[in-house]
């Protein structure tokens, strides 16, 4: 069974989601393919990817007006509006997939088409994972196509801001989030002990986790100052992700630095997990991404709101409103060390041990 994943370098939820579904996918046995029309087809496409990740490091404010230039665009709502996609027919053509499954708004219609187009013989299923967590401004009228064959989501506030836009009832379905192996509930996973030992901290302190997006993005400097100023006895585990500035600039600090913490680069989804698990409170923006592991871990979280909130950053900021006692926000960095001093609030959900019910659905449209 051929599945062809669909997905876009925008962020970094896109990707770490198509990954930990081909992943799972393969494991039972079928083929993954990703493609990313996006990033790989007309220059245009590209330099507009480049400039959504360049909004969301510098000014995620600015995005309101990108967000609703491309909800009124509508640059791939049909194939013939879709410039030099010769390439990506032929890539298609050449995997033959059985389903096609988009993670990304932008990938759900014309590409779509394209895909029907390039082997017009062939009777594929086409699928829609949203991995937004609820309804709000910043979710696009493009993940609905009421002609796909299932609309899935990982809370059944998705589904609802689906339905609202005119999905299929009888098409959705709230198949618990789609994550990477070790975020789910599985036996023999590192405690509290081997969680301190590995990045050599104390026991008797809390540790805070200073979170970057895929973008690099953080105010990681900002907020070690702003402890070395308080009376918040703590312990810092920061996050630079593939931002190696960040990393060696903390590296520099961190002997004179009165606040321990420790400077990780890109962490692997096993270590993520540990972390997210163990710590006593994550400082992460609210991208669905980051937001839907902390749920998966049971992590608190004080959300990073500084230089603006972005449109799809509502729709989390939604959901945590809805499922937690409180939110905590702050557009101050230099607060975390006030608000991480008191009661942190978290979201827990039961994890399975393997993403089961969409993969379940998956084999079901293909008669399996």
């Amino acid at each position: 069974m051929n599945l062809l994943i669909l997905s876009s370098s925008t962020g970094g939820g896109h990707d770490m989601r198509a990954g930990a579904l081909s992943a799972w996918w393969s494991e039972s046995g079928g083929e993954a393919r990703t493609l990313r029309p996006l990033e790989n087809g007309f220059p245009l496409y590209r330099w507009g990817s480049a400039f959504y990740n360049l909004i969301q490091r510098r000014l995620p404010l600015f995005h309101y007006l990108y967000f609703h230039f491309l909800e009124w665009a509508s640059l791939h709502r049909g194939p013939r509006r879709i410039l030099s996609s010769g390439k990506f027919a032929r890539q298609v053509a050449e995997f033959t997939p059985d389903l096609v499954l988009s993670v990304h708004a932008h990938l759900n219609h014309g590409y779509f088409r394209l895909c029907e187009d390039a082997l017009p013989e062939k009777r594929m299923k086409f699928v829609i994972f949203c991995g937004e967590l609820a309804d709000g401004n910043g979710f696009s009228r493009h993940w609905i196509n009421p002609l796909a064959d299932l609309f899935s989501g990982p809370f059944e506030e998705t589904c609802e801001a689906a339905r609202r836009r005119g999905m299929p009832a009888e098409r959705t379905l709230a198949s618990g989030p789609l994550l990477r192996k070790p975020f789910y509930d599985r036996p023999g996973q590192p405690g509290r002990d081997e969680f301190l030992a590995k990045y050599d901290l104390s026991p008797d302190l809390k540790t805070y986790v200073l979170g970057t997006g895929a973008n690099g993005v953080n105010r990681h400097r900002q907020v070690v100052e702003a402890f070395n100023r308080s009376e918040n006895p703590c312990q810092l585990l920061a996050l630079c992700g593939r931002n190696e500035s960040t990393l060696a600039d903390l590296n520099r600090i961190k002997k004179s630095s009165r606040v321990p913490f420790v400077a990780l680069p890109e962490v692997s989804a096993p270590d993520m997990a540990l972390i997210l698990r163990q710590a006593d409170c994550l400082f992460a923006r609210p991208g669905a991404g980051m937001t839907t592991e902390a749920v998966a871990c049971g992590t608190p979280v004080v959300f990073d709101l500084s230089r603006g909130v972005m449109p799809q950053e509502t729709n989390n900021l939604n959901f945590w409103k809805k499922r937690a006692s409180s939110v905590l926000s702050t557009h101050n960095p230099s607060r975390l060390p006030e608000l991480a001093g008191g009661e942190v609030p978290s979201v827990k959900i039961e994890m399975g041990s393997d993403p089961g019910k969409l993969l379940d659905a998956l084999r079901k449209l293909l008669g399996k």
